[in-house]
């Protein structure tokens, strides 16, 4: 007899479909649900499996969930990546694109660590690594809810300093087209830009463009 028939055999209906409920609704709340978050919950992994049996709980990747109904957003990668990754900062090719300040649709998900932190092993969704330092790091960092789950973005103004300052990696034309929507669209005052650049210490980089732009 397996653990999942004793569990069964061993509530009501009614108490098993009130259970039934609660796992469902907890995954619901988490967008995305890992097996130790909901196992942190009272939800076991026999119990989700069984969830996924009945085609309550869909297996949307390795070690991630969600319900089948779920509203999947362009922003998904960034999600599971979140969810992976939960102390990275979503940045650089990843955050233009979140913020809509490129035309470019990254292959990975870019994502700032710290410079000590251990290197995530993730087999998907495709990561591509930055190590930002103290206070590069922390500066200018958002949350945003994505299909319920919160996930860390650097905001506009920091990406685009972001980017000045790895344009050997993203290229320059790519920075400056990011300057340039991020004033276009308003998505940062001048003051913002020029604080984020202090930060990552490219205000000699980026003060030409600003003035051309301004």
């Amino acid at each position: 007899m397996t653990i999942i028939s004793d569990v069964m055999r061993n509530e009501s209906s009614k108490e098993s479909l009130t259970r039934q409920g609660q796992a469902v609704e907890l995954v619901r709340r988490l967008g995305i649900a890992r097996p130790r978050e909901l196992a942190r919950q009272g939800v076991s992994r026999e119990y989700l499996g069984l969830l996924v049996r009945r085609g309550l709980v869909e297996r949307i990747g390795r070690g991630l969930y969600s319900l089948p109904d779920a509203d999947i957003s362009e922003h998904h990668s960034l999600v599971e990546a979140a969810k992976r990754v939960p102390r990275g900062v979503v940045c650089l090719l990843s955050a233009l694109r979140f913020h809509g300040l490129t035309t470019q649709a990254p292959s990975e998900v870019w994502l700032a660590i710290g410079i000590k932190a251990r290197r995530p092993r993730v087999d998907y969704p495709p990561l591509r690594i930055v190590r930002f330092s103290d206070p590069a790091l922390t500066s200018g960092m958002e949350a945003h809810s994505i299909e319920g789950v919160m996930v860390q973005v650097y905001s506009a103004a920091k990406t685009v300093a972001d980017c000045f300052k790895y344009r050997n990696k993203i290229g320059l034309d790519v920075a400056i087209e990011g300057l340039r929507d991020c004033l276009r669209q308003r998505k940062a005052t001048i003051d913002s830009l020029w604080a984020s650049a202090k930060v990552c210490r490219v205000t000699n980089v980026i003060r030409p463009y600003l003035e051309a732009m301004a």
